[in-house]
């Protein structure tokens, strides 16, 4: 199994020299009312916190099973750029960082949770509710957020992530952060373990006694004691006693009190789930209205500091801003926006007002501060504007070089998140990205790649430099990492230099990752389908996959509908595998499969004029709707088709049976076609071929449509090749009274597509995993694949229809030949 070790690393971090343009940038973005030195002192006096939080260290996995995986990577290093102390840097690096969570560690926010099954505490409980055990006490003390970190960054320390600590990193940007945030590191008179004493003896010989701001004073000196006597003190009767006098006090304590006591709780490592929290908790709230931004934003930050959520306390605060959000200062904004992505809680109106400010702020951001916003906005769930995300991306161009890692991953989730297409952005990350990955953990290159295929963003530079890292550190991925990371480069149909390579080591990463993949059956889907798109499919993995048993945990245990994923596997395996004897899908899973695709797909391409007009044109020029049948050729491939069937001769076959007309309907089509009579004189100068000015005037007067020209016929292949009406009169005719045993095999089949830009990489016309799939897939079963392309179809719908049947005539006759 995966080791976990709790590991506190010796030294400092270690910040940059002074940099001038970084000065001169400070400068730049001055806010109103703030001087040029007050900015040069600004950036000179930003430090960095050398307290870093305790670091989780995973091993590589032992023998094949794995349940779990290491963390992303650290971004407390991305401040170096923006640390103007006098510390050194390491050579220019630029170190590595990540924001988002393993999932199989989300244990993390909860680094100081206990058991709180002996400090059960209400308004009116006793001493005995209040004692926390020395074993709990112990763990919460391990799991200290206060230690130090290395700054040495070596191949395992690539994937170190702190999800404290490194979403924090703006806040020593700009000294009014500390404001409204907590710092650990801010000074402190220490305590020793006697002045400790004391104080606890005073509280118990004058408990009944203590004022609350006594109580308060006390809670701020402890936790000034030596960190290693911190689990003493919480497993202390007396220090137990002192928690106790707070809650029966905590009516009489003023704001600033409260969060002082709340600071002390954060230092001292109170577990999260302790219920004298809950009685902090009430009181916040009911102070809300009666404190200040500043201190607002201040307990909230401190709530997150103890890992603890608070809805009740946020609902009141976001209450609160949504009267006085146009007071937040850029700090006080900035700040905030990470409180709600923390606490993934956002209420919609609110977030648009906050819009409205990061406009009115936007010359004044920096690009790590752009990430932050970036990074609250998509943990919260909460989309941006086209525009602001525009601005953001225009804001990041002119300094990319210069943004942290973790910061550019953050606002690629939100690019990725919007789907907004940031050409210049784009393209300064290819310059950069393959020089960063190396440096990068698995999660941050997952979050940069799957950014790429959500985009359509091909850049072989960035693929073949995630290719490139990946295998010799394979064993550090997630399920879900091995899942986007094949996904990614399926979606983008793109194979590296080093496929093979490439490929082995995530295929053989899913089979020693089988037992995370029972508790999350959606990835092994995902893996499997990103395969698929590639032409690769591990026969084990996907009998194990369209197993019964793996089938009804996907069905059942997941908040994700995957009978479509498992349609889509098992309709591809079906046709790309025909030696495959291994398990596949029911016929109700097929049919309940089939049925949902249908209905979106069919709903989607009725809902495009341009489908409804060449599918119009499609009956119209092959004689009508029996000729020509809209349906899913490949059903598990999740986009329609029309198909078109062709004998012998290249004429079309009226092989639609749902559509061939009744006997009433042929009658009116033999009275009426095109809205033209059939009369003698109009039939026979048709089968002559000749179109004199008497019928071009019969034509324009009767069906409002403009004459064709003689001269425009020379664009038409020869005999008049869309076939006159005489011919398709017959051939509905033979349609409407031959069996079906007289009907002819086609000769060819065409499955006719109309594309649009989202099939494609970005700015190309390479098609994207899934369709090109589907296309090799039409091949293996006989069918030409006719592409109505959207570079060529939507243009042609401000021409003539003429020329519009033209166009389709040549497309269907000619891909047949």
């Amino acid at each position: 199994m995966t080791l976990m070790i709790c590991r506190r690393f010796p030294g400092s971090f270690c910040g940059t020299p002074s940099c001038p343009a970084l000065i001169k940038h400070h400068i730049n973005k001055k806010l109103p009312g703030q001087s040029c030195e007050d900015c040069v002192l600004t950036a000179k006096t930003i430090s960095l916190d050398t307290r870093m939080a305790a670091t989780l260290k995973l091993l590589k996995p032992l023998g094949n099973r794995v349940f779990c995986s290491p963390f992303a990577y650290s971004a407390t290093q991305s401040v170096a750029y923006w640390n103007m102390g006098s510390s050194t840097r390491h050579r220019g690096q630029d170190p590595p960082e990540h924001s988002n969570l393993c999932h199989p560690a989300k244990k993390v926010e909860n680094i100081c949770s206990t058991s709180s099954s002996q400090g059960i505490l209400t308004t009116s409980s006793a001493l005995l509710g209040l004692e926390f055990s020395r074993a709990s006490a112990s763990k919460a003390s391990t799991w200290k957020l206060g230690s130090p970190r290395a700054m040495k960054v070596d191949e395992e320390d690539i994937e170190v992530f702190d999800s404290f600590e490194d979403p924090r990193v703006f806040l020593q940007l700009r000294p009014e952060y500390q404001l409204h945030s907590y710092n650990k590191s801010e000074p402190c008179q220490p305590l020793s373990v006697s002045e400790g004493e004391l104080i606890l003896h005073k509280v118990t010989v004058y408990q009944d006694n203590l004022q609350p701001k006594i109580i308060a004073d006390y809670f701020c000196k402890l936790s000034s004691m030596p960190a290693e006597q911190h689990p003493v003190l919480l497993s202390s009767a007396k220090f137990a006693l002192l928690c106790q006098l707070s809650v029966k006090n905590i009516q009489l304590f003023d704001t600033l009190d409260l969060i002082n006591i709340l600071k002390a709780f954060v230092s001292l490592g109170i577990p999260h789930s302790h219920a004298m929290l809950d009685v902090y908790e009430t009181r916040f709230c009911h102070k809300v209205w009666d404190m200040s931004l500043d201190q607002l934003l201040m307990v909230a930050d401190l709530w997150r500091y103890l890992g603890r959520r608070v809805p009740r306390f946020l609902k009141i605060f976001f209450s609160y801003l949504n009267l006085h959000w146009n007071d937040l200062s850029l700090s006080q904004l900035i700040h905030l926006i990470y409180i709600i992505g923390e606490s993934r809680q956002a209420p919609q109106d609110l977030m648009q007002k906050l819009e409205s400010l990061i406009l009115k702020y936007i010359d004044f951001i920096n690009i790590e501060e752009a990430g932050a916003i970036c990074l609250g906005f998509f943990k919260s769930s909460s989309g941006l504007s086209e525009f602001v995300m525009r601005k953001i991306g225009d804001l990041v161009c002119a300094d990319m070089q210069h943004l942290s890692s973790y910061a550019l991953v953050n606002i690629l989730k939100m690019f990725r998140f919007t789907h907004v297409d940031h050409v210049n952005f784009m393209k300064q990350f290819g310059q950069i990205a393959p020089q960063r990955i190396p440096s990068l953990g698995v999660q941050g290159v997952m979050h940069l790649t799957l950014a790429c295929s959500a985009l359509r963003f091909l850049d072989e530079g960035v693929m073949n430099a995630v290719a490139a890292s990946l295998p010799p550190r394979v064993s550090y991925c997630r399920s879900k990492d091995v899942a986007k990371f094949l996904w990614s480069f399926g979606t983008l149909n793109y194979k590296p230099p080093n496929a093979e390579e490439f490929y082995s080591s995530l295929i053989n990463e899913i089979h020693r990752k089988m037992p995370e993949f029972n508790q999350y059956p959606e990835h092994l889907l995902t893996c499997l389908l990103g395969l698929a798109f590639s032409e690769y499919f591990p026969i084990e993995l996907i009998n194990f996959a369209l197993s019964p048993g793996f089938v009804r945990l996907a069905r059942e245990r997941t908040k994700f509908e995957l009978t479509k994923e498992l349609y889509t596997l098992d309709g591809s395996v079906g046709i790309e595998c025909p030696d495959y004897r291994g398990n596949r899908l029911s016929s109700y899973l097929q049919q309940e499969g089939s049925e949902i695709l249908w209905n979106a797909a069919r709903k989607d391409m009725c809902s495009k004029p341009e489908f409804l007009e060449a599918l119009f044109l499609l009956e119209t020029m092959l004689g009508g709707p029996q000729y020509i049948k809209h349906h899913m050729i490949l059903p598990h491939t999740r986009s329609s088709d029309l198909e078109v069937q062709l004998d012998v001769n290249m004429k079309p076959l009226p092989f639609n049976r749902e559509a061939i007309p009744s006997e009433d309907i042929l009658a009116k089509l033999r009275l009426k076609h095109v809205g033209i009579s059939l009369t003698d004189d109009l039939m026979h100068q048709l089968l002559k071929g000749k179109s004199g000015g008497h019928l071009q005037g019969k034509i324009e007067s009767e069906t409002g449509q403009q004459p064709m020209e003689l001269e425009k016929k020379a664009a038409m292949p020869s005999e008049a090749s869309l076939y006159n009406v005489a011919d398709r009169l017959g051939a509905m005719e033979m349609a409407g009274q031959c069996p079906p045993a007289c009907m002819q095999a086609p000769q060819v089949k065409l499955a006719i597509q109309l594309t649009n830009k989202n099939q494609y990489c970005y700015g190309s016309r390479d098609l994207l995993g899934l369709h090109n799939m589907k296309r090799r897939q039409l091949n293996r079963l006989g069918y030409r694949v006719v592409e109505l392309s959207h570079w060529e179809w939507l243009p042609l719908l401000k021409r003539t229809r003429f020329e519009k049947l033209a166009f389709l005539h040549e497309k269907v006759f000619t891909s047949a030949l």
